[in-house]
C-alpha cells in the first residue's frame, strides 16, 4: 500500500493585529457575584419592607397577606 503524503502551507496573516483580553480570574467574579447578589438582596428586602409598612399604614389587609406571603422567602434563615 502506497503511504499518502501531507503537504503544509503556510501563508503570513496580513491583518491586522489583535490583541488578546485576560481572563478574569474565578475567585474574583465569584466574589463580585455574591456581593451584587447580597445588594440586590438587601435591596429588595427593604422595599418589601416598605412597602408592607405602607400597606399596615393604610390598613389594607389583601395588599399585606400578598407582601407578607412574598416577604417569607426572605426571612426563612
Amino acid at each position: 500500500m502506497k503511504k499518502e503524503k501531507v503537504v503544509y502551507r503556510y501563508f503570513p496573516y496580513s491583518g491586522k493585529v489583535l490583541q488578546a483580553r485576560r481572563e478574569i480570574p474565578f475567585e474574583m467574579r465569584l466574589t463580585a457575584q455574591m456581593v451584587l447578589d447580597e445588594l440586590c438582596f438587601n435591596w429588595n428586602k427593604k422595599q418589601l419592607e416598605a412597602e408592607l409598612n405602607s400597606s399596615i399604614d393604610k390598613g389594607n389587609k389583601e395588599k399585606f397577606k400578598e407582601l407578607s406571603e412574598a416577604y417569607m422567602d426572605y426571612i426563612w434563615e
